[in-house]
This record gives C-alpha cells, structure tokens and sequence, in this order.
C-alpha cells in the first residue's frame, strides 16, 4: 500500500492511506479492450463520474495520456449512437432555456437585494463638508458603502470594484482608491472537490500523480485556490516536455536527482503549486455578466453618464473574466514571460507546466519566496529611524526595470502588479556565473544555491523589525542578492498599434514638454471624440500640465510621474475622452509601480531607470534602421526620441547646464 502525505499543518502532518496501488497494471487483455479512447455512455450525458482509468485506456501503460490530451479528446469526442446524442442535445436544452433562466433571476433577486440599499442613498452625495477640495465627507462614506456591498455581492464584482480601480478615466479617484483595496472574501471550496478534479484532469489516482498535496490552500482567490504539492518523478519522466521545464543544475530543497529513461542523472525541481477553480465559477460569473449587461443598458438611459458607453465597458470586463476563467491562458502568459526574462537572473516566472494543465486546473513551479509587503512595512520602519533600508533600492530598481523591460521591449505587460503578486527571493550571483554554471554542466556536477535558507531566515524574523534589519544586514555581507518573483498572471496587456503609438505620445511629451499637441492627439484618437468636452481646453491643460514640468527638468526624481499621470487621468475624465482600456491600464500600472517603488526609495526617478533600458532598445533597433523609424509615428522610434531628450537630459544635468537645456527644449519644441 502506497501512503500520500497530506499536510494539515506543518507541524502536525496527516497521513491519509489510500487502497490505490503504487503503479497501476493492466492485463493484456484488458489494454486491447480499450486500446481506444472510449467515453461511457453516462459520462457523455454529463453524469458526474470520476474515471481514475482513462489517462491510460487514451495513452498507454508506459505512457498514459496527460491532462491536457485528455481534454483535448474529450473535446471533440462525439457519440456514435444516435440516443445518445438526441439525449445530449435535451439535457442541454433544458439547461440553457429552462434552469439557467431561472438560476439567473434568482440571482438577480439576491443582488437586487443588495444594491438596493446603495441606491437609496445615493442622495447623501450631496451632503457634508468638502475634504481635500474635491469630495464631501457624504460622498466618501457612499463609496466606502458602494465598496463594502459589492465585497458581499460575491467574486464577479469584486473582480468588477478591482477593474474599475483601474479605470481612473473613468471614475473619481477616492472611489478607484476604496475598491482597489478589496480583497476577495471567499470561502475555500472543500479539498474532496479539488481531488476530484485533479483526478479527473489525470484519469489517474492520486497518489499515482503526487507524493505530497497540502490539503491546506497557500490562497483562495475570487474564482480559483492554490495548493502546494509535490509532483512524482516518474510522472515528470513520462512527459519530456515537461521534465525539461522543471529540470535544472541548481540544487534546492524542493530538488530530488534521479535518472533518466537513458540512465543519466538529472536534477529535478517536483514542488509545484496546483491553480484550481471554485465549484461552477463559470457559471456564476456568466449569470452575472448577464445581469451587468441588462443593467448596464439601462444604466445609459441617464443623460449624464451615456458618454461612459457602460455596455462597451461590461463587454471588456466579461472578456477579461472570461480570460481568467480559462487557466491555460495564464499558462500561456507565463512561458511567455519566462521566454523573455529566460537569461535575467534578478527577475523570475513560475514556469507552467503546459501538459499538466486544463481550463480548470493550472500547475507551475512552485515559488517560496518573501511577500513584498514584508520589505515596504520594513522600509518604513528604517526611515523613521534614519536608519539606512539594505536592499531596498535594488528591489525598487529590479521590479521598475522589469516593466519597462515588458512595455518597451516586448509589449507584454503584467496587468495585475500589486504587492501582493510579487514576492522576494535572494540568491547568490556566483552560483549563476556562466563559466561555474558551464564547468559544473560538464563536468556532471550540480551546484547548491541556498537562497532558500535566506528566504526562511528572513521569515522566521519577519515579524521583528529590529532582527529582520539585523538579518538583511548578514544576507548583505554574505553576498546575496534580491530576485523579484511575478505570479499570477492571468491578466496581461498588449497594447495594439493605436493604444501604444498612444502610449507612446504620452511617454514622449513628458521628455519633449509638447503637451497641447498630446492632449490634440489624445482627443483625436479616443473612442468618442464627438463627446469630448470642450477639448481646446483640454489641449490646453495638458500644456500647461506639462510645462509645469519643464521648469523641474533637472529634479524629475522629486517630480511623482504618478502623480503627473493622475492628474492627467483627471482631466480625461472632466473632459469625457474615453480611452482604450489597455492604454489605462499601462497608466495604472506604471502609477502604482512608482509608488510601489518610492515607498523603498523615495528618490526613485522613474524616467532616469529609463534611461539605460532605451540604451538598450535603440542598440536592438539598430542605428540606421532606428533614425528611420523616428520619421513615422506608426514605428517605435517615438523610444528613439525619447532616449535622445532623455540623453540630452542627463548630459546637460551632470554639468549643471539648465539654461542651455531649456533654450534646447524651445529650439527643438516650438510649440511649447
């Protein structure tokens, strides 16, 4: 009898026996029975069945079928037998025209049920005294309200109240400034149905698949929960692809060294953590996007909001969701990310493991690593103490070049960068010299990379400032240094050719100070230019706005980029010029990052880290082909520009030279 250990705490595990042997067997009898990927009749009607043989009747003993070639079968399977498939089409019939009809009204009561309150006291709006010169003490409490329902209306509008966070176009700040703190409140859904779609995703038992699996989630999310696990060598050995994924010289605690099917030894990487979906998420979502739509129709009726187009704006959300609600997409996301970051050795993806992953269960590399939030309370506490933060500006620095390096180089761009998705691991640079990792590869020797003992060194104090100062401090002296590690990456921007030569224009005027030109450019190019609000005045602003910064050229680092792009989010708002989501997105995330990174440190200057990145951009471009590019808008040489000012900028900076820089900005910007 084979034993899984499952976790419940880590001092207190549980071994739970199960009657599946170790290594399935099969008769050659029964291997020819079902030497074809057979669907039983009663799975086929949508049935719940947990067929724990099917990775091996759809593959082979040696090589049983993975998840994802599971589903795909299952996908296009089609039943021979005519009573079968008119039975299929009635189930499905009374699905969608009779049970969902009235799931959905039944919904639709419950979060009636909810807002109605809200409604009712939208009137308090207009009432209390005015705070900061913007919003009445009654306004904030409506949002607070506002907040607080849609947290209980349940996972789709929390997803909602954290997208329209970032919709700052679109609403005021205080209320983006609530709803970004909601977290989602949901319960975790019971292990027994994360076993069974596991099981199911396998076709095999578990213990056939897993050695561990914490029955504890690490995180439950508004749609899916994470476990940790720890995945059978011999499993990892059946599927190459995936061996190769997890397979690496560097010894941790999470490796094990086995052989491979040619006898040689490999190192493996088998902890891993399992993303899996709550119970009909798709489901509940659909029903409330539905409700989202009727209401947002009705919502346009009233004049004053009609130019917000809400329809359009629920119609992005729910392709977001939908986005979300498919976990091989996230998979995708993050062989892409590693593809890019694959030789940065500060910047780290979980790697995704393609074949083990379907749209409702995702397995990656498992990360151990230290929250961010550990090192922004941190740096807190070192500056009210004058005392001087270890790895703080690194960490600043790492995680800003990083999304530079994705929104200038690669146009991909994490769309979820709070500090809740990144984490801090440490590591030694000597481990990963190219000439040690090489002389070790040849001659078989597997080097040890204890960054994992830092990372559980600086857990254990993590709750005592003092300590963990001291302790950071050692980590220094020792030679380590920071890696950030990015999760969750279910949400991406890509910005299309209009949005990031957008983008870009906006990128640009901060360097050239041509800001009547942006804001023209701005209104041209938004998605209802006819309902812009007095848009000379807007241009103007944005002039104004920018030449404010002129005067501060050489001391950007005191000047919040944040800061500059909230204001400008303002003024697209009072002016109803409605932007591209993708291009709000990279505003909102550029807007969080300083802040993220001015809280490590506070002389963060964001167009300085810049600086070096478009070096590199404009030596990948190319010298001619570059030069050429700045004479179109549709290319990228709006960064060439942009890496010339900033260049000019820096040069003239070093000599303290401001007058000839702003006589230069005149001559080459007229229009300012």
């Amino acid at each position: 009898m084979h034993r899984l250990l499952l976790k419940r705490s880590l001092k207190t595990p549980c071994y739970y026996t199960l009657k599946t042997p170790l290594r399935t067997t099969l008769r050659a009898t029964t291997k020819h029975m079902y030497s074809k990927p057979v669907i039983p009749v009663y799975c086929a009607l949508g049935f719940h069945h947990v067929d724990k043989t099917k990775a091996v009747r759809m593959g082979t003993v040696k090589a049983p079928a993975s998840p994802s070639e599971i589903e795909q079968i299952e996908s296009q399977y089609v039943s021979r037998h005519l009573p079968v498939r008119i039975c299929q089409y009635i189930i499905r019939f009374i699905d969608e025209w009779i049970l969902e009809p009235i799931l959905t009204l039944r919904r639709f009561a419950h979060i009636l049920i909810i807002f109605v309150p809200v409604v009712v006291t939208a009137p308090i709006l207009f009432f209390g005294q005015t705070v900061d010169g913007e919003d009445t003490t009654g306004t904030l409490w409506w949002y607070d309200f506002l907040a607080t329902q849609m947290e209980r209306a349940g996972p789709t509008f929390i997803k909602l109240a954290q997208w329209v966070a970032s919709r700052t176009d679109l609403f005021p700040l205080a209320l983006c400034s609530r709803l970004s703190k909601l977290h989602s409140n949901v319960d975790p859904h019971p292990f027994s149905y994360t076993k069974r779609v596991i099981e199911e995703a396998f076709g095999r038992p578990l213990d056939q698949v897993f050695t561990e699996l914490d029955p504890i989630p690490l995180g439950v999310g508004a749609i899916a929960q994470v476990y940790k696990a720890r995945l059978r060598p011999d499993v990892l050995l059946d599927h190459p692809s995936e061996q190769f994924t997890l397979e690496e010289n560097i010894m941790t605690s999470d490796s094990v060294q086995i052989l491979d099917k040619q006898g040689k030894p490999i190192v493996l990487h088998t902890a891993v953590a399992i993303k899996v979906l709550h119970p009909k998420a798709r489901q509940i979502v659909q029903r409330d996007l539905i409700i989202m739509h009727y209401c947002a129709k009705l919502l346009t009726l009233i004049p004053t909001i009609h130019w917000l187009s809400l329809p359009d704006e629920v119609r992005v959300f729910g392709e977001m969701m939908k986005e979300q609600l498919d976990l091989r997409g996230e998979a995708h996301n993050l062989k892409r990310f590693n593809e890019y970051f694959e030789h940065t050795h500060n910047v780290k993806f979980p790697k995704a493991l393609d074949a083990f992953t379907t749209r409702d269960m995702l397995l990656e590399e498992h990360e151990k690593g230290i929250p961010l939030d550990v090192f922004l309370k941190q740096a807190s506490w070192t500056r009210e103490r004058g005392l001087e933060g270890v790895f703080d500006h690194k960490i600043a620095d790492i995680g800003l070049n990083a999304f530079l390096h994705m929104l200038i180089f690669y146009n991909f761009v994490h769309a979820d960068l709070h500090p809740g998705n990144i984490m801090v691991e440490f590591f030694r640079p000597s481990a990963y010299h190219p000439l040690r990792l090489a002389w070790s590869k040849l001659m078989g020797h597997e080097l040890i990379d204890d960054g994992e003992l830092a990372v559980n060194r600086i857990l254990a104090v993590k709750e005592d400032p003092g300590k963990l100062q001291k302790e950071l401090e050692a980590l220094e002296k020792e030679g380590y240094s920071p890696r950030l590690v990015f999760i969750d990456t279910g949400l991406v921007n890509e910005l299309n050719e209009v949005n990031r030569r957008n983008f870009l224009d906006l990128f640009q005027a901060i360097a050239r100070f041509d800001g009547y030109r942006t804001g023209e450019l701005m209104v041209e190019r938004c998605k209802s230019p006819e309902l812009v609000i007095h848009p000379d005045v807007f241009a103007l602003r944005m002039q104004n706005l920018i030449l404010g910064l002129k005067q501060n050229t050489f001391h950007l680092g005191a000047v919040k980029i944040g800061n500059l792009l909230h204001e400008t989010m303002n003024m697209v708002r009072s002016h109803h010029v409605r932007l591209e989501g993708d291009f709000v997105n990279i505003v909102v995330s550029i807007m969080l990052l300083e802040g993220i990174g001015r809280q490590l440190n506070p002389d963060l200057d964001l167009l300085k880290n810049a600086l070096p990145v478009l070096r590199d951009y404009s030596i990948k471009e190319g010298g001619k082909v570059a030069l050429e590019n700045m004479k179109s808008p549709q290319a990228n040489g709006h960064w060439i520009k942009v890496w010339i000012f900033l260049e000019l900028r820096n040069y003239l900076g070093r000599n303290t030279r401001d007058e000839e820089w702003l006589q230069l900005c005149d001559i080459l910007c007229p229009n300012t």
